[in-house]
């Protein structure tokens, strides 16, 4: 089932007796979030949660980590350590208690509406008319993408995209502040085709350009 971009609908859980002993849960039927796993960031949905842990839904087998965290889309970030895994959803236990109620209401005072953002820093091509060139990706969501390249791109550009290990993108150039621009995406990502695109991003292995030190060292100096 494909999951759409949504605010959260909280509700308290029904909970049984020994539950009850335990912190209150809310349901969360939809809300979009962040896996932050040593420094990589995947997509996750929120399913429900208490001061003391949440539950959510993952698209993808989790990967491999030494430290995992929940970033809500306000930028909120939670430390916590994984208590069970079960087909498409796991259990999270945080290290501190929170307040339930900030995660719940995740207050955006800026562009409430904007989809959640993963931060990357990743080399990818982008194609204009006959030329290409290396550019980083720095940011993506089911809807855009922020770009860094040392070459002005006009409002309103189409361009072409190549990533290693994501599909090809076809987007417009919607804003620019050099050397970043941000693109608009033709065709929309559905939030568990944009979580699985990230997983195989992240697991594709970055081969640095001859005479290169570091990934995209290059493509940093000439911006």
């Amino acid at each position: 089932m494909r999951e759409a971009a949504a605010d959260a609908i909280a509700q308290p859980a029904l909970q049984s007796g020994a539950e009850l002993r335990r912190a209150p849960r809310y349901t969360l039927l939809v809300r979009a979030a962040k896996l932050v796993l040593d420094g990589r960031e995947y997509l996750c949905v929120l399913r429900d949660a208490s001061s003391t842990g949440v539950k959510v839904r993952i698209f993808h087998p989790l990967p491999s980590y030494e430290h995992i965290a929940l970033e809500t889309a306000s930028g909120e970030r939670y430390p916590m350590e994984l208590m069970w895994f079960k087909d498409d959803h796991a259990g999270f236990r945080f290290f501190n208690e929170i307040d339930v109620q900030s995660l719940i209401e995740d207050r955006r005072e800026t562009y409430p509406r904007r989809q959640i953002r993963l931060r990357l820093e990743r080399p990818a091509t982008i194609h204009s008319g006959s030329r290409a060139w290396p550019i980083l990706l720095r940011d993506i969501s089911q809807q855009g993408a922020c770009i860094e390249t040392p070459e002005r791109l006009l409002l309103r550009q189409l361009v072409k995209i190549d990533i290693p290990g994501f599909p090809q993108i076809y987007a417009k150039v919607c804003w620019r502040q050099e050397p970043r621009h941000g693109l608009a995406l033709e065709t929309s990502f559905t939030m568990d085709e944009l979580a699985v695109n990230i997983m195989k991003m992240h697991e594709y292995p970055l081969v640095a350009l001859p005479g290169e030190t570091t990934i995209g060292s290059n493509l940093r100096a000439a911006l």
